[in-house]
């Protein structure tokens, strides 16, 4: 399939007149002068925006299927989310028992080494549990918290850390120090989240190899003018990847265009998803909690907000419709920024060897579909 006349992302701008060959579920081919190879089937994009698919580095469901529930709930998750224009993904687990948690990052690597065919690509699994804060559990079960223990981490992950690209944790709870070094020695990022941390404690995370915060602003130390908290640190703190929830609910839109403004090309959006997220509203369950679903916010019975039911699509367009963020910046915090979080680079960007799943925008920012090798799905 060779993609015409369309305008990509590239270096904080769209170049317009691209032309994209797809083949064998990656991008082949990208330039100004490819010209149809006998028998290849050409698709006009008009001059629209075709962005990379949208890497969601933070997502526990979609549509009823649970990280948690194992192997065939990634792959469940990973069909439905690709066909949303999701390139890539890291399925999220949360507190748990330990077996209950091996059983999960047990089926995020099966489906690493048996990627879903027609699916979106799993990227590794995202952590956000057991070392947290019961200060700032959020939707967490406090129940199954520890301090961090990389013995611990070995055991659920079944010798093979190399199956989680990001953790989360709270800094200030004792080994965490240790437990960032030798995880970060093994290729995991480490992300500060639910966690009471001060800004100086943020910043010293740094120094042992943290370099991501978890969903900005939400379970964490608030920010104020002599104490600025996680948040403060994080945003003046260049080492620091920033996500953001950025559904209306968890953020402020006056936040959101702080923390876009303050970290550039680190900050990235993602959709802390449940399992709710492209269902009716209703009652739904995350870590064995009931919550109930209305209005587009997920809650525990309590009120606390137990994720979201955001997609990644609805993310882009709050970025630029609601929240007035600059197109090619709301672009790269959807895509790029993801994925040069985890040190992903064969995903998030228009290049060859990324996968061929897309999304095109008209040119008032409104998605008119998913491309991929076989054309287009509305």
């Amino acid at each position: 399939m060779l993609l015409i006349n369309a305008r990509i992302p590239r270096d904080g701008a769209f170049i317009p007149d691209q032309r994209v060959r797809l083949g064998a579920g990656e991008i082949r081919e990208v330039g100004t002068d490819l010209t149809p190879a006998p028998g290849e089937r050409t698709l006009d994009l008009e001059g629209d925006f075709l962005l990379p698919g949208f890497v969601d580095v933070h997502i526990h469901a979609f549509q009823g299927h649970d990280t948690m529930a194992g192997e065939e709930a990634v792959r469940a998750m990973s069909r439905a989310l690709r066909k949303l224009g999701v390139a890539a993904f890291c399925p999220t687990t949360m507190s748990a028992s330990p077996e209950e948690t091996r059983r999960a990052v047990a089926g995020v690597r099966a489906v690493m080494a048996r990627q879903e065919p027609e699916g979106a690509r799993v990227l590794g699994a995202h952590m956000e549990a057991p070392f947290l804060s019961e200060g700032k559990a959020g939707a967490q079960v406090k129940a199954y918290f520890r301090d961090p223990d990389y013995q611990y981490f070995l055991d659920v992950t079944e010798g093979h850390p190399e199956a989680v690209r990001l953790m989360t944790l709270a800094p200030e709870k004792p080994g965490s120090e240790a437990f960032i070094r030798q995880a970060a020695a093994v290729g995991v990022h480490l992300s500060v989240g639910h966690t009471c941390a001060d800004a100086e404690t943020l910043h010293a995370s740094g120094d042992w190899g943290a370099d991501h915060v978890t969903h900005l602003f939400n379970a964490q130390t608030p920010l104020q003018h002599r104490a600025p908290g996680v948040p403060g640190a994080a945003l003046a703190d260049p080492r620091f990847w920033c996500e953001m929830i950025c559904d209306g609910v968890h953020l402020h839109g006056d936040i959101i265009r702080l923390a876009a403004a303050a970290k550039k090309e680190k900050a990235v959006a993602i959709t802390d998803a449940m399992e709710a997220a492209g269902l009716p509203e209703g009652i739904y369950h995350l870590g064995g909690q009931e919550v109930r679903v209305r209005g587009g916010e997920a809650r525990l019975e309590d009120g606390t907000l137990a994720g979201s039911v955001l997609t990644m699509p609805a993310a882009l367009h709050n970025l630029i419709h609601r929240f007035g963020i600059d197109p090619a910046q709301a672009c790269a915090m959807c895509t790029e920024n993801p994925a040069a979080s985890i040190g992903e680079t064969a995903c998030g960007r228009i290049v060859p060897g990324s996968p061929a799943t897309l999304t095109r925008w008209g040119k008032t920012w409104e998605m008119r579909s998913v491309v991929t090798e076989k054309g287009e799905e509305n």
